[in-house]
């Protein structure tokens, strides 16, 4: 499992907003179906790493249990795939393009049966 994988993984099932919060890039963009539903925002998408902070801090409150159990990590050119049980039991895919300093600068996230 790559290093990047492993820090991400770690830092989520602490619940270390500031640890998670090191793995993105200043201008980071996020698309995520769960962005409609706690953000009640139709677009699923959020622009900045302020405004991503904002979003995972308001995740970890409303879901106080959550873990991620990795299944599969699929490293690309610049890119990961992170295929994990996520909130809920519900599987869950994260796209991640990287930036040349190695930070998330783009996710795509994908979930079964939100």
């Amino acid at each position: 499992m790559s290093e990047l994988a492993q820090h991400w993984l770690h830092a989520w099932n602490t619940h270390n907003l500031d640890a998670i919060m090191e793995h993105y890039s200043e201008d980071v963009v996020f698309y995520s179906p769960f962005i409609q539903k706690l953000n009640n925002d139709p677009s699923g998408c959020i622009h900045g790493v302020t405004a991503l902070r904002a979003y995972f801090q308001k995740a970890l409150i409303a879901y106080p249990d959550l873990q991620f159990e990795p299944y599969h990590i699929m490293e690309g050119v610049n890119s990961l795939v992170l295929y994990y049980k996520s909130v809920g039991n519900r599987l869950a895919a994260e796209m991640m393009l990287l930036n040349a300093a190695g930070k998330v600068a783009e996710v795509r996230a994908h979930y079964k049966n939100l």
